[in-house]
């Protein structure tokens, strides 16, 4: 396991894990993001789906190590404010506490976000346009059956791996990656996302989120779950609010701090 990479995703310059070995900096939606100082990899380089991702979110930088990150045995994502950490210490996690977390498991991932009065669904359709999510079930059920019983357990609960933050072997990262873009790939030939507003334009970006469970579930990945802190403001009085207006119906834009 001598080649770790966990990608930072960001559409900004900002500081970064110190340990460059382990730790590499993409700079997502590179094209229109760049500015002169910034030597983050950049997600246009090579194969890339970085014109996509006002749409995909950090996906794009996931799509551009599936593609192009060959000689790798472990690849994570993180972001800029969201990083993994062992013992809530706020330091970003180091290599060896990687190697020792992968002995055992395949994932690593973070704790379960936890709804308690919603569903994943109800959750997802009070913040979003549900007919991204009705046409994803769709696809599930005529081309991937196999997984339907999963995506339908993942939707009726009360807690998912967000954020799309993992760690994995590279094997499962290659399953997982192959997994969710041709799954959004053949999204995007069903819904037309030209009117939506710029918030609900991430659409793929959200709806993969939920596609992790499922992902897990369905293969048994045997996972390993641990702490992740978020660096700067976190808005805890905002998220509060706009849950609320979600909840009920009051008109304003879901989004992500």
């Amino acid at each position: 396991m001598s080649n770790i990479k966990i990608l930072v995703a960001s559409h900004k310059y900002v500081s970064m894990p110190e340990d460059r070995n382990v730790y590499l900096p993409v700079l997502v939606g590179a094209g229109s993001n760049y500015k002169k100082g910034i030597d983050f990899q950049r997600d246009d380089d090579g194969e890339n789906i970085s014109y996509k991702n006002p749409n995909y979110n950090e996906l794009t930088a996931i799509y551009w190590a599936w593609k192009n990150l060959k000689d790798t045995d472990v690849v994570g994502l993180v972001h800029y404010r969201r990083l993994f950490s062992i013992d809530k210490n706020d330091i970003p996690i180091c290599r060896k506490d990687i190697e020792e977390l992968l002995l055992d498991n395949d994932v690593i991932l973070p704790k379960k976000r936890k709804y308690y009065i919603e569903t994943n669904r109800s959750h997802y359709i009070h913040a979003h346009n549900e007919l991204p999510l009705d046409e994803l079930r769709k696809i599930i059920k005529n081309e991937y059956s196999e997984y339907l019983q999963y995506f339908d357990n993942v939707m009726n609960r009360r807690s998912a791996h967000m954020f799309n933050m993992f760690i994995m072997k590279k094997k499962y990262f290659e399953s997982y990656s192959k997994f969710i873009f041709n799954v959004l790939s053949k999204l995007e030939h069903r819904i037309d996302i030209s009117n939506y507003s710029i918030q609900e334009s991430r659409v793929y970006g959200y709806l993969s989120e939920l596609l992790m469970d499922v992902w897990l579930e369905k293969n048994k990945i045997k996972y390993k779950e641990i702490n992740w802190y978020q660096t700067g403001d976190k808005h805890i009085l905002k998220k509060i609010f706009f849950f609320l207006c979600r909840k009920f119906g009051v008109g304003y834009t879901h989004t992500h701090f």
